[in-house]
């Protein structure tokens, strides 16, 4: 049997590898899809080898998952929950996409993953994978299947004579250009502090530099284009940012995440690009949108995000509200001034050729005023429904 499997470097996948390999068998190859993890990179081809690997693919899609996936995520104003901009959700379709590639490429009579039955990928890479693969392909989820724990994948490698990799001995790291996730350990008390070990994006706040970082960041048609004039391709541009903005502490995320498997759980994440992105870009938004556009446009966004969360990324719907999103986003160009300082970010301004404000209009002193009457006829009209059904109500 061979086997293509997404391989991470890390504890399970490395489990996995060994497992398919001394215990079913099967000839393995492996791909590692380069999204942005930078330091979990380094050695994972040398690795899969060592582990028995017949042939490794290390596939660049940074700049396709920036510009494809990320910036598809900034027009959608994508923050699950209000909060978590889905780095790892981005990720994953991506990473499935490429895997089937090279499984149709390869021959391959299965391709295989290192998600658990606990948790979200599984959706994401089983929905994917099924949706780029032939069906002859099987996909294959030992760790769901087998119930593997850490301590049984850190047994199964210590069995068959192998090291148990270090990055992954205390927390479970997943990591890419849009964010960092960190999970277990300590962090799966809900009531302890994050310790400053976690983090590797974003400086504590309290330790950033004490001048203030001023940005100004480019948009055309909702998409990031420049920073401070200097034009970015997408996965430069987003590494600068999360270069920048987290030496100045901005960008940690510290939740409780409701699953799409029906768990609950904390999650801690840093994302200082994703988050400076997004915050830039629903304030331009609101320069340019009218109100009704921007009350439509939270809700189609809200179910984007919730799809891709979910998994669901080659749903149609999909497609659908995109159309949606792109239309909404064509007039948001412009440039938003963002002040990041000790942990905190601020758009302090915003420009448009597309503005619908106006000094002229807003100013008290000279601006337009209604007249009168038509200043008390619109008070009157817009509160009679709620005048009428409070007279009405005082009977009971």
């Amino acid at each position: 049997m061979k086997v293509v499997l997404s391989y991470s470097g890390g504890l399970d996948t490395s489990a996995i590898l060994v497992l398919l390999r001394k215990e079913y068998g099967a000839e393995v190859v492996t791909v590692t899809v380069d999204v942005g993890q930078e330091g979990e990179l380094e050695g994972v081809e040398y690795r899969a080898y060592e582990l028995g690997s017949v042939k490794h693919y290390t596939i660049d899609a940074k700049e396709e998952f920036a510009r494809e996936y990320a910036f598809r995520a900034v027009k959608a104003d994508a923050l699950y929950e209000g909060k978590y901009p889905l780095g790892t959700a981005l990720a994953r379709p991506l990473i499935a996409k490429k895997v089937a590639e090279v499984a149709k490429k390869e021959g391959a009579d299965a391709v295989a993953h290192g998600c658990t039955g606990k948790g979200n990928d599984q959706v994401r890479f089983d929905l994917s994978l099924k949706a780029y693969l032939p069906p002859d392909i099987k996909i294959l989820a030992p760790v769901r299947e087998l119930r593997l724990t850490r301590k049984d994948s850190i047994e199964l490698l210590k069995r068959h004579g192998y090291d148990v990799p270090a990055t992954h001995k205390k927390f479970s790291i997943d990591e890419n250009l849009w964010s960092r996730s960190i999970e277990g350990g300590v962090l799966d008390d809900p009531f302890t502090e994050p310790p400053e070990e976690v983090f590797e994006w974003t400086n504590p706040p309290d330790k950033a530099p004490d001048k203030p970082l001023y940005l100004t960041i480019g948009f055309e048609e909702g998409v990031p284009k420049t920073i401070n004039g200097k034009s970015m391709g997408a996965a430069e541009l987003v590494s600068f940012l999360n270069k920048v903005v987290g030496e100045h502490g901005f960008g940690r995320i510290d939740l409780i995440e409701s699953r799409y498997i029906g768990l609950k759980s904390r999650e801690v994440y840093e994302a200082p690009a994703a988050l400076t992105l997004i915050e830039a870009h629903k304030d331009l938004e609101r320069l340019v949108l009218t109100p009704k556009e921007l009350r439509f446009k939270s809700i189609v966004d809200t179910m984007w995000a919730d799809l891709v969360y979910q998994g669901h990324w080659v749903d149609p719907l999909r497609g659908h509200l995109e159309k949606v999103i792109d239309s909404m986003n064509k007039y948001v160009t412009g440039e938003v001034r963002v002040k990041v300082h000790k942990g905190s970010m601020a758009v302090v301004g915003r420009r448009s050729p597309y503005s619908l404000y106006s000094k002229e209009l807003i100013d008290y002193n000279e601006g337009w005023y209604p007249s009168p009457k038509e200043a008390e006829g619109f008070i009157n009209l817009s509160g009679f429904y709620a005048l009428t059904a409070l007279k009405a109500r005082e009977l009971d």
